[in-house]
């Protein structure tokens, strides 16, 4: 049985509560999964700014994958916000209004990346609860159903597997560039959605190969 974390995925839309994300670290549970076959989504969304109940999402991108490897297509979709986009946003993930200016409406993007995901994939994102609150969010405000999927936080999991990283003098050794250039995984497109995501994929595939001894020991695993 999956023993899963209940995180507040904080704040309410237009008086609707959103509803937690349904992370969980329980990861040789996590692992077994894997294993057996399940798919997983990674996912990265590039947005206005931190708060989903004001700000947008501008971008949303996503791999999918399983023990075999990638699935299908990748998801990569720009979105056309309702306000201008900030120019230290622009200055970060290199999106401006003009890339935006005859991309769809957030409501078409999160449905489509809501039927992309499905039911049953477990999602994967760096700092997890950011993004899972924007999508649920945007969900909330078109009307449709959020996501409920269980959810890999890789920050989370990445200071489980490598907890010595803490005690380095350079702080921020856990950002998912940091991480990723540690562990020699290429990054060709920094702070755009799609490459984050694979990043973010490979960073999972990553610690899964580096704690798997730890995976395989009787007793929890928390």
């Amino acid at each position: 049985m999956l023993q899963n974390n209940q995180a507040e995925c904080g704040g309410e839309i237009g008086g609707i509560k959103i509803e937690k994300a349904r992370l969980f670290r329980a990861f040789r549970q996590m692992a077994a999964l894997f294993e057996g076959g399940r798919v997983f989504v990674a996912f990265d969304t590039e947005t206005t700014g931190l708060k989903a109940e004001n700000d947008e999402i501008l971008e949303i991108g996503a791999v999918k994958f399983n023990r075999d490897g990638l699935i299908g297509e990748s998801f990569n979709r720009l979105i056309k916000p309702e306000h201008p986009i900030p120019a230290f946003i622009t200055a970060i993930n290199h999106i401006d209004d003009e890339m935006v200016c005859g991309c769809p409406p957030v409501a078409e993007v999160v449905k489509d990346f809501s039927a992309y995901v499905g039911k049953k994939a477990v999602l994967v994102a760096h700092n997890a609860r950011f993004d899972v609150k924007f999508v649920n969010a945007s969900l909330i405000k078109s009307g449709l159903p959020q996501l409920e999927n269980l959810t890999v936080d890789t920050l989370t999991f990445s200071r489980w597997a490598y907890p010595l990283l803490a005690n380095e003098p350079e702080k921020g050794q856990y950002k998912l560039q940091s991480l990723a250039k540690r562990f020699g995984i290429e990054v060709r497109n920094a702070h755009r959605a799609e490459d984050d995501a694979r990043v973010c994929m490979e960073l999972f595939l990553r610690i899964l190969k580096d704690t798997d001894s730890v995976q395989k020991r009787k007793g929890k695993i928390t």
